[in-house]
């Protein structure tokens, strides 16, 4: 009898045990499929950015925006500022570059950013590149545009047309429709005409 009872109570508290347990789970589907869907809207936004980018224990840049979206939950990922952006890029000897804009998209997927409004950009050795647009190719260190642009370089040379396309350093850049202003140096020889 005392066996009896106690199998009883035993498979009582089993089937209360077993009844809780689908009790607790029951709806619990709904709160799963709601994790594996996407959020929408970014994944973070920050104000008052001072951010910098650090590549082999060095700071590679340094930049500051009043607002950061971040998309990176998205199926093509990228970084938003709508209120512009200042950078500074360091070269490997120490020099730097400068860029800003009122605008700024960062596709972090591609290292492509496409810098809008008022585009600005000084190089370590005081080229100028001013343009209502400007792409910049991060990983393959090239700087384009479609969009009427002003390149100054360091000696006072200007260039200015509806297309620009261009290594980073401006040594190698093709324009469309341009007209410019080019400072050559001359060079005196000793030779003679015999």
């Amino acid at each position: 009898m005392v066996n009896k009872n106690k199998n009883i109570i035993q498979n009582l508290v089993t089937a209360i045990a077993v009844t809780l347990f689908f009790i607790g789970c029951a709806g619990k589907g709904d709160d799963v499929k709601r994790l594996s869907i996407k959020m929408e809207g970014p994944a973070s936004v920050g104000t008052g950015i001072n951010g910098k980018y650090i590549d082999s224990g060095k700071v590679a840049a340094h930049f500051k925006t009043p607002l950061r979206i971040d998309f990176s939950n998205e199926d093509f990922p990228y970084e938003e500022f709508p209120e512009g952006i200042d950078l500074i890029f360091y070269e490997q000897d120490g020099k730097e570059s400068h860029i800003t804009s009122d605008y700024a998209k960062r596709f972090t997927s591609t290292g492509l950013v496409d810098l809008r409004k008022n585009v600005k950009l000084v190089t370590s050795d005081s080229a100028t590149l001013m343009a209502e647009q400007l792409y910049w190719d991060q990983t393959g260190n090239w700087v384009f545009t479609d969009k009427p642009y002003t390149l100054i370089t360091k000696d006072g040379s200007r260039n200015k047309g509806d297309l620009f396309d261009s290594n980073e350093d401006f040594t190698n850049f093709v324009s469309l429709n341009n007209i410019g202003k080019q400072y050559l140096k001359e060079e005196t020889t000793n030779d003679t005409i015999q």
